[in-house]
């Protein structure tokens, strides 16, 4: 009875072995699957600059936001990342990848090793891009300057540092569809749609997150305290920021100037000097489908003490 008992539990452990493994294989981008493609070095600037990648990836503490060597520190819940260089350099940067590795990396979530990123990249929104815009994208970023020196490695304790956990992460949280247009909607809207939902990555900071660190569905963009540990981040729907016309934001997104006068700090201000750059039709697009947000309440933002500790 204990025999058939322990081998009954054997085959269990197996088969859930079996299921997690299948379940968490990295995905990847086959070549083959790319057609030819002639890449648009002016959109991969614009794309560049709709994703924000400078906003992470430039050293710290130096002014060149296309010095992409990495290093900036990301706090989370669960420990701190460390954004790492994607300049062309061969030995530390993405000099030596291919095209469709980039795709993956971005797209997917998958790095050239074939092993999963963790989500402080923000690829469950960049895997609504375009295809061919991450090929310009890449295109462009091999124009620019190498630099030396790798990032540190990421302090994340057990059991969150298992890559390979981050597949399960993935299939809870990642659907791997692309944007699909709203046809009743102007392109004007759409194309706002499209940057803030996919390159944009609006979300990814301006939205409350579950226990395991996935995005509440019903509370997109309704803020929530800051996913790096200090601060909250709000609301950008209606029911945050209803007084905004669509060119406040749009004057927002070239300046970081407020309605009321306040300017953007903090991260926003590094998304600010990438978004400005953006043509102003794109900057107007996004603030038209950032007005359209309906009202959605976030979750209650905490009461702060008042002087002398009393609450």
């Amino acid at each position: 009875m204990l025999r058939r008992i322990f081998l009954s539990s054997v085959m269990a452990g197996a088969l859930a072995f079996a299921v997690f493994w299948w379940l968490t294989i990295p995905a990847v981008v086959s070549p083959d699957l790319l057609a030819a493609y002639t890449p648009n070095l002016a959109n991969g600037l614009t794309t560049f600059n709709a994703a924000g990648c400078s906003s992470c990836h430039a050293v710290p503490g130096q002014p060149d936001r296309l010095k992409l060597g990495g290093g900036l520190a990301i706090p989370s819940p669960f420990g701190t990342f460390y954004a790492p260089n994607i300049s062309p350099d061969p030995a530390d940067g993405i000099g030596r990848w291919s095209e469709a590795e980039f795709v993956a990396a971005v797209t997917k979530g998958v790095s050239p090793a074939g092993s999963h990123y963790f989500p402080a990249f923000p690829y469950p929104s960049y895997q609504r891009a375009k295809v061919d815009e991450v090929r310009d994208l890449f295109a462009y970023l091999k124009t620019l300057a190498p630099v030396s020196g790798k990032a540190r490695g990421h302090d994340v304790p057990f059991p969150f540092n298992i890559r390979r956990n981050v597949g399960i992460w993935k299939w809870l949280f990642v659907d791997g569809k692309p944007f699909v247009p709203d046809p009743t909607r102007s392109a004007r809207w759409n194309r706002g749609a499209y940057l803030a939902g996919s390159l944009g990555h609006c979300a990814e900071c301006h939205s409350p997150r579950n226990f395991l660190g996935g995005i509440i569905a019903a509370q997109r963009f309704a803020g929530g305290p800051n996913p790096e540990g200090e601060g909250w981040v709000p609301n950008i729907t209606q029911k945050g920021l209803g007084e905004w016309s669509v060119s406040d934001f749009a004057y927002f997104f070239e300046t970081g100037q407020m309605p009321d006068g306040d300017s953007a700090g903090g991260a926003m201000a590094r998304v600010i000097k990438n978004i400005s750059q953006l043509p102003a039709d794109d900057r107007a697009a996004i603030a038209d489908y950032i007005k359209s947000l309906p009202p959605v309440d976030g979750p209650p933002r905490p009461k702060k003490a008042a002087k002398g500790g009393k609450s």
